[in-house]
């Protein structure tokens, strides 16, 4: 989303009697029972940041790092917050593990920073460009092959391989992605003997989803929040966890997802919180936590 339009939100909420405390992580700044005693109620909408890694040898050379180290430095860079990137692809021959959203993202911004080269793994098949009327009849999501603006922009897509282990040069830095093809045996991906090979990778971004809330910083056990069967924080149909009085919106209960459900849930925690402390509320009828995204 294009960082004016956040802008001119933020202004509005600043002149309707919003105050934004920046630089405060409730858990390690502020304990959460220090927030609970001020406050009759508590909106969390504090994303889903515990990134999935990759345990493979060669993991701590340097040079690979998870999407959200890399992204965010490109955006810094257009708000003047830095003159160059501390992580450039300039030169290198770049590789993107994950196919997703986010890996779109590092693959555009590899680009336009200059990349010798650009590969994207996927450790899914080439999903279909049309959907599959029997493996995902309607109205479940389909998994569609898509072209994204970055896509067009160059680079190489695999699909249908796993990271085997990272090579690196004498001084630390990764140089080679070993990998194999893979195929799926009971559900679950198994290497296809004879397949290994190397790529070259000097600069590597893992971009392969995320696993829930931060739970390093202590606001989940300081709030004495449940979780579901994902890992993300529980919550009831007004969006309110197992507190009372404490609510939770967007990735931070569904899970890594999109900007307009998180949009969505957070008007629709704003109604169950007005609900809470006053009895009703006249704001829109909320979607409902379990609702899924449909492609019609």
């Amino acid at each position: 989303m294009e960082k004016r339009h956040i802008n001119r939100r933020i202004e509005q909420m600043r002149a309707e009697g919003t105050k934004f405390r920046t630089g405060v992580e409730i858990g390690r700044d502020m304990p959460a029972t220090a927030l609970r005693k001020r406050y009759d109620a508590v909106v969390l909408a504090v994303g889903a940041t515990t990134a999935r890694d990759l345990p493979v040898p060669g993991r701590e050379l340097k040079g690979i790092h998870q999407a959200m180290e890399y992204l965010p430095l490109a955006n810094k860079v257009q708000e003047g917050d830095y003159v160059a990137p501390p992580i450039s692809a300039e030169g290198k021959h770049v590789v993107v593990i994950g196919g997703g959203d986010t890996g779109a993202d590092c693959v555009g911004t590899a680009h336009r920073q200059g990349a010798a080269s650009v590969t994207q793994l996927e450790i899914m098949p080439r999903p279909g460009e049309e959907r599959d009327p029997v493996a995902q009849p309607w109205p479940t999501f389909p998994m569609l092959y898509k072209v994204t603006s970055a896509h067009e922009e160059g680079g190489e897509r695999v699909y249908s391989v796993s990271t085997t282990h990272f090579e690196g040069d004498e001084d630390g830095n990764v140089q080679w992605l070993h990998m194999s093809e893979v195929e799926f045996v009971d559900g679950r991906p198994a290497p296809k003997p004879g397949t290994e090979r190397k790529i070259p990778a000097q600069l590597v971004t893992l971009a392969m989803g995320f696993t829930g809330t931060d739970r390093e910083n202590g606001l989940v056990d300081q709030f004495g929040l449940e979780l579901d069967e994902r890992g993300n924080i529980a919550r009831d149909a007004d969006f309110q966890t197992n507190v009372p009085g404490v609510f939770v919106a967007g990735d931070a209960g569904r899970g890594q997802s999109l900007i307009v459900w998180a949009i969505a849930e957070g008007r629709s925690a704003a109604r169950g919180c007005d609900r809470y402390l006053t009895g009703a509320s006249e704001l829109p009828a909320p979607i409902r936590p379990t609702d899924r995204a449909l492609t019609v």
